[in-house]
């Protein structure tokens, strides 16, 4: 019986990840906060051979191991890089029952929430997790798709309170957004995390009306830091500080999400300097795109949801 009860209980998730797939064979299934279905995210043929392969190989490595947390984390991940959302929350999902005191589940789950618009649930999820690492030492989050030095730049810590506080910047509830933003930033010291984090830190803090605390926020931000994957932000954070203008900025937006970053990080600018209209022309302009995967075409999403 020892050897049956996984077998059954690998089973048990197989079948569910299946009903899940054959949904997302048509339509996403997920509405935007405006009330607009959106499709699956288009991938090059190429990439979808490529990522197939390696959520197969992913879902081989559990079937041999399901009591390995690991193997199911990768096999979710590997899943949500497919567009496969729900299906990346049905296998998280399994793993909080198999190992409900590892944060990992909670933390990854919670980020494809806010990729499927649940936003209260990936906030539950985040603050559970943050409830979990509390204490605890921190861990590298191995990179799925390596940026191009293959060095990840974050961590098991700084990714929850990273993800937790876009929940809080969702809601609009800014405050709390900034001050979880700062243990997302405080918690790893690499140029990539400072920017990353910085960009929404000031973001925030201008929001809160809490600006002396936002200008402190730029201080460490130079033209010659050494950023590997985060130059969106980077770039943003010199407009910030009054280096570069939008129209910078925007011209060298690329198309996809670090394009929508951008645009997005212009837009917000726009909107707490008294710019209303110059940032409703961006929040349009980023949900013409497709992208709504990425925190900047959601960031605008919700923006616009907030004054409807």
């Amino acid at each position: 019986m020892r050897r049956i009860i996984p077998v059954l209980s690998a089973a048990v998730l197989l079948v569910t990840v299946t009903a899940v797939v054959r949904s997302e064979t048509q339509p996403s299934g997920i509405t935007s906060l405006l009330g607009k279905p959106l499709t699956a995210p288009a991938i090059a043929p190429e990439a979808q051979a490529r990522m197939e392969a390696q959520l197969a190989t992913a879902r081989l490595d559990w079937e041999k191991n399901p009591a390995d947390p690991d193997a199911l984390i990768w096999m979710g991940r590997r899943a949500a890089y497919l567009g496969r959302y729900r299906e990346a929350i049905a296998i998280f999902t399994d793993g909080i029952s198999r190992h409900p005191a590892d944060a990992r589940m909670y933390r990854h789950r919670g980020h494809r929430y806010l990729t499927v618009r649940e936003i209260d649930r990936g906030i539950a999820d985040f603050e559970k997790a943050a409830a979990l690492i509390a204490g605890q030492p921190d861990q590298v989050e191995p990179d799925g798709i390596p940026n191009a030095r293959n060095i990840p730049t974050s961590s098991l810590h700084s990714n929850t309170y990273y993800h937790l506080a876009l929940g809080y910047y969702l809601k609009g509830d800014f405050g709390r957004a900034a001050d979880t933003w700062m243990k997302a930033r405080d918690v790893v010291r690499n140029a990539d995390n400072l920017v990353a984090t910085s960009h929404w830190l000031y973001l925030s803090l201008r929001r809160a009306d809490r600006t002396a605390e936002a200008d402190a926020v730029l201080a460490p931000v130079t033209t010659n830091l050494d950023v590997i994957e985060n130059g969106s932000y980077h770039q943003l954070l010199l407009m910030y500080k009054g280096e570069k203008t939008p129209e910078d900025v925007l011209k060298a937006a690329p198309e996809g999400s670090g394009g929508s970053a951008m645009r997005y990080g212009v837009s917000a600018w726009y909107l707490i300097n008294g710019k209303r209209r110059d940032a409703e022309s961006l929040w349009a302009a980023i949900l013409s795109g497709e992208d709504w995967p990425s925190f900047g075409y959601l960031a605008a999403e919700a923006e616009v949801a907030a004054r409807r």
